[in-house]
């Protein structure tokens, strides 16, 4: 018996085992962790590629999109040059946030996702940008190419959400700063130094 190729005999790493997409930096493989019917933040553990419970969500804020990470990405020094107000990347893989009309109620999902902008976020000095996609073939966002043209109540919720999601009590982290949006020409070259930074840390 022959086996299509690729082919995984064990189920692959979802960070390390997936590849970074079909065309990037334009369009990426979304692995997604938390759905916006999520009231417990869950994250990829990095040793066994599994999904683990992080902590309930600390206010009644669900994230207004799909929100996962890009596999093969790497918030590195790369990543980091391109913050001015950050020192570093976060050492963590690119988190990327999925616009999509209808609902996906799943998470531990894969999805082709088509790039059109990003947030930057700094988190304690640590660059951790939030890449903005739709879902591809996605027929409501089909002629979105850039973050310009979504809804802005969109992408002040998006703000919103990363400005207070670990907040607890009524005062926000002043160390935590959400406040510029980028295009899909600067997204891109996120990726692209997320990908190089993957092969810095990891040797391929």
């Amino acid at each position: 018996m022959t086996f299509p190729k690729p082919f995984h005999r064990w189920r692959p790493h979802p960070w390390h085992g997936l590849s970074a997409g079909p065309n990037p930096p334009s369009i990426v493989h979304a692995y997604i962790e938390l759905t916006p019917f999520d009231l417990v933040k869950y994250e990829i553990d990095k040793e066994t590629g599994y999904l683990r419970v992080d902590r309930p969500q600390r206010t009644s804020s669900r994230p207004p999109t799909l929100y996962g990470f890009i596999p093969r990405t790497y918030c590195g020094e790369r990543v980091g040059a391109l913050m001015p107000k950050a020192t570093r990347g976060d050492a963590d893989p690119l988190d990327v946030c999925v616009v999509s009309e209808r609902p996906i109620e799943r998470s531990e999902v894969i999805l082709n996702a088509r790039v059109v902008g990003g947030l930057q976020m700094v988190d304690h000095g640590e660059a951790d940008d939030k890449i903005i996609a739709v879902l591809e073939n996605d027929n409501m966002w089909e002629d979105v190419d850039d973050v310009a043209q979504l809804p802005p109540v969109l992408v002040e919720r998006l703000q919103h959400y990363f400005r207070t999601y670990k907040q607890i009590g009524r005062t926000a982290d002043a160390d935590v700063t959400v406040d510029d949006v980028y295009g899909r020409s600067h997204a891109e070259a996120v990726i692209r130094a997320a990908i190089a930074d993957y092969g810095d840390a990891f040797g391929e």
